[in-house]
């Protein structure tokens, strides 16, 4: 069966009092390493009731999808067209949302993460200390990453946790897992990667992570993600940028704005000061006025968009909010779940 690109409705949406946890894996001709993957991922693990494995095929041209039925996957949810990984990780989230997940867990097909530690991934989440957890691949020591790939790692890392608030020691691991509310929540904009948008929205959500040690295969396959490192960079701050106009417009723009203020009020203060100390009238630095002048002009607007994006952001945030609520109703859940930060301080 094949769905096209977001998933309907899978399962009949009721309470259910099995605890379900769906593991999605994101493919794109992984024929050759998929089985040893699945093999690897327990169908028993403590705390849970069931272990449910979703694949969705990112438009293969190989065998994927059949081995992927073949070697135990419930149930596989196909692109016709490869749409990216940003877009096969949204469609296996509310393919298992619509599973009725209580705890989803994210890997790849490729076999770079342990599949055996999905329970230590989502004991966290089961224990109520964590609404999202990632598996920390120590990205700054991994032994078959370039040096370059280990620097722009650490980097990304740091700009990263900049953004979201919290220390993220890999913002880049795609090995994660998260709680039904947590996965309600996020949503991903971009079409190039969800890694880093998602933690900066988890950050501004006031959602709790953890993270837990894990080590990484050598994978052979290109990247889906990027045809270099300059591209990965290029792309990665697009996304990180995007996600920060979205959820901390003042803060972004005000950064932005802040060089033109400085700039123009240095040259106006340069001219003020000559002017009065009686070193030339105005035309002898005519220059430095009219280029000080645009700068506080252009500084002006940068701020002005700023303002804009903070009345759009909560406009943004009532939406979400109802599409939340709506969510929930169409899953059988209670609309009054509340804020994570929130229901932890209760607990």
């Amino acid at each position: 069966m094949e769905i096209h690109p977001t998933p309907p409705v899978l399962v009949d949406k009721k309470i259910s009092a099995v605890s379900r946890l769906v593991v999605f894996i994101s493919c794109l001709n992984e024929a050759e390493t998929l089985p040893a993957t699945l093999e690897e991922i327990p169908r028993q693990i403590p705390g849970l009731d069931e272990v449910v494995v979703v694949v969705v095929d990112d438009g293969s041209t190989d065998e994927t999808a059949e081995l992927a039925r073949r070697h135990g996957a419930d149930h596989v949810v196909r692109h016709r067209r490869n749409l990216g990984v940003a877009r096969a990780f949204q469609t296996g989230l509310q393919t298992a949302l619509d599973l009725g997940a209580d705890y989803l867990v994210n890997t790849d097909g490729d076999g770079q993460y342990p599949g055996d530690r999905i329970g230590d991934l989502v004991a966290p989440l089961l224990r109520g200390e964590a609404d999202v957890v990632l598996g920390d691949r120590g990205p700054g020591k991994v032994a078959h990453f370039s040096p370059v790939k280990r620097w722009l790692q650490r980097l990304g890392s740091h700009v990263v946790s900049r953004f979201a608030g919290t220390p993220i020691p890999d913002a880049a691991s795609g090995f994660r897992a998260f709680t039904r509310e947590a996965a309600l929540r996020l949503k991903v904009f971009t079409e190039f990667s969800y890694s880093q948008e998602t933690l900066i929205q988890a950050g501004h959500q006031g959602l709790a992570l953890a993270f837990i040690p894990v080590t990484t295969r050598r994978t052979d396959r290109p990247s889906r993600l990027h045809k270099g490192n300059l591209h990965y960079v290029f792309r990665q701050l697009l996304t990180i940028g995007r996600a920060l106009a979205y959820y901390a417009p003042i803060r972004t723009f005000g950064c932005l704005a802040l060089p033109f203020f400085l700039g123009g009020f240095v040259l106006e203060l340069r001219f003020a000061v000559l002017y009065l100390t009686g070193q030339g009238g105005i035309g002898r630095y005519i220059h430095s006025v009219t280029l000080g002048g645009f700068l506080l002009t252009i500084g002006c607007l940068i701020a002005a968009l700023g303002l804009i994006g903070d009345g759009l952001q909560a406009n943004r945030r009532l939406a979400q909010d109802a599409l939340l609520r709506l969510e929930r109703l169409e899953r059988g859940q209670s609309t009054d779940a509340g804020d994570p930060a929130r229901r932890r301080g209760e607990g």
